[in-house]
């Protein structure tokens, strides 16, 4: 295959809360825009037709932004590669649409991208100090929606050997900060607090799941027993004891994620592993990743921040390689918020 010398992806995420454009040459980035809603923030969650009317009003300036920034005109581009799913079915109609109506009006192909997909191809961005993996490698992707640990083939061959079967470790860092008291999004703020306590103060369940799934709704449901039981004998119990209670949820989950990483690592023989996803932000499982590293001799990539939570870049790159084989999409195609790798 002979691959073009100048390839200009506009990508377009848009599955939950964060309006995003990019541009890549080829699989270079150029610009990386993302607005966020603080809307959503009140509400100590994501409200779906907020998100999708925040979409509608941020799209247009976000990828005129993307496009200036990049210092190319948008007859340029060669491909608008957009999110198909999962996420919301009304903040994914937004991106989608828009997309149909940029790739028609500019007359060139259109891409469709998983979303989830794109969390691990993110680091085949050409990034400096990024090495990029080799194939195979295992790919666990953590988010506030998703928990999957992905056997990696090639760049489009992919398979899910173990998941959650209830909660997302995102939701369990951000329903045990809600227990806490902490505002949304409290994952961050669980992060922050582990930093400066005892991850050995308190002992909370690791819940047992076959294979290689997870499970994460009884230690929420743990955390909250146990709050609700020293509050009762301590009005000041958190408080007293917010740092050393983060760091302890906090290496429960990471514990959980380590235990069936360590059993796919020996059911697979792979021992190149890469996370994706908003929780892979998380310092505490990077620290056990870079550990693993040298306790192991696990070979571990980390993506960079900016490609952590959800963003346009990771999108483009997987419209870069769809490009290179001709993968493009009708226009026929729409949204589809289960969408499965």
């Amino acid at each position: 295959m002979t691959i073009p010398g100048d390839i200009y992806i506009l990508a377009i995420e848009s599955s939950c809360d964060d309006t995003s454009a990019a541009v890549l040459h080829n699989d270079k980035l150029l610009s990386n825009i993302v607005a966020t809603q603080e809307v959503h923030t009140k509400y100590g969650g994501v409200v779906p037709e907020l998100a999708s009317r925040a979409h509608q009003q941020n799209i247009v300036p976000v990828i005129h932004q993307a496009i200036a920034e990049a210092n190319i005109d948008k007859k340029d581009v060669s491909a608008i590669a957009f999110t198909k799913g999962p996420g919301l079915m009304g903040s994914l109609l937004v991106g989608t649409s828009f997309a149909k109506s940029l790739s028609m009006g500019l007359n060139i192909p259109l891409i469709e991208v998983n979303h989830m997909q794109a969390h691990i191809l993110a680091h085949f961005i050409d990034e400096e100090n990024y090495p990029k993996p080799t194939f195979p490698f295992l790919a666990l992707t953590i988010s506030g929606g998703h928990t999957q640990i992905v056997k990696v083939s090639n760049y489009f061959e992919m398979e899910v050997i173990g998941q959650t079967i209830d909660d997302a470790v995102g939701e369990a860092f951000d329903k045990s900060a809600k227990i806490l008291g902490f505002p949304y999004p409290g994952g961050p703020l669980i992060d922050k607090h582990a930093k400066l306590g005892n991850p050995k103060a308190f002992k909370f369940t690791k819940p047992k799941v076959s294979g290689l799934d997870f499970s994460f709704s009884g230690l929420k449901t743990g955390v909250l027993y146990f709050i609700h039981k020293e509050v009762k004998a301590n009005t000041n119990f958190i408080e007293e004891n917010k740092n050393d209670i983060c760091a302890s949820i906090q290496f429960t989950i990471v514990e959980i994620l380590m235990d069936n990483l360590k059993k796919a690592v020996k059911q697979t023989g792979i021992k190149e592993i890469a996370i994706g996803g908003g929780v892979s932000a998380n310092s505490g499982i990077r620290t056990r990743l870079k550990d693993a590293e040298k306790k192991y001799g696990w070979k571990t990539y980390i993506p960079k921040f900016e490609y952590t939570t959800d963003n346009a870049a990771m999108i483009g790159i997987v419209g870069y390689y769809k490009y290179l084989q001709e993968e493009f999409t009708d226009l026929s195609v729409t949204a589809q918020p289960r969408y499965k790798i």
